[in-house]
């Protein structure tokens, strides 16, 4: 069973190469590396909102470019920054997932960087 990366040549914040990839596809699994409201490698928005737009947008992308949809997304991890996002940030989500989510996770957390929102996810796709 062979292993693809994608994204591991790509650089993070302040052009700094980050050491893990964007997704790794192993055996119809893609694990999509924890992702946030970047763009050209600088967080971008300022509210809840518009930063989960962005960050489902980013993991979307990557989605795509490994051949999966929102579809074959299974579970989901969510931070958030601030607990009082949390009905917000649940409005924008079900706007991507509607009546078909995935198993998820949500918890508050202190980021790394500096925004308000990170996912990651997990994504099958059978033979």
């Amino acid at each position: 069973m062979p292993i693809k990366r994608y994204g591991a040549e790509k650089s993070g914040a302040g052009g700094q190469n980050l050491p893990f990839a964007r997704a790794v596809e192993a055996g119809g699994w893609l694990h999509v590396s924890g992702q946030v409201a970047m763009k050209d490698g600088e967080i971008v928005g300022t509210g809840i909102i518009e930063q989960t737009h962005l960050t489902i947008q980013n993991i979307i992308a990557i989605l795509e470019e490994a051949g999966y949809g929102l579809e074959h997304v299974v579970r989901c991890g969510v931070w958030l920054d601030d607990p009082r996002d949390f009905w917000s940030f649940n409005a924008v989500y079900k706007s991507y997932f509607g009546d078909h989510p995935p198993a998820r996770a949500c918890v508050q957390s202190h980021m790394m960087v500096d925004c308000k929102v990170e996912i990651d996810c997990v994504a099958y796709k059978g033979p």
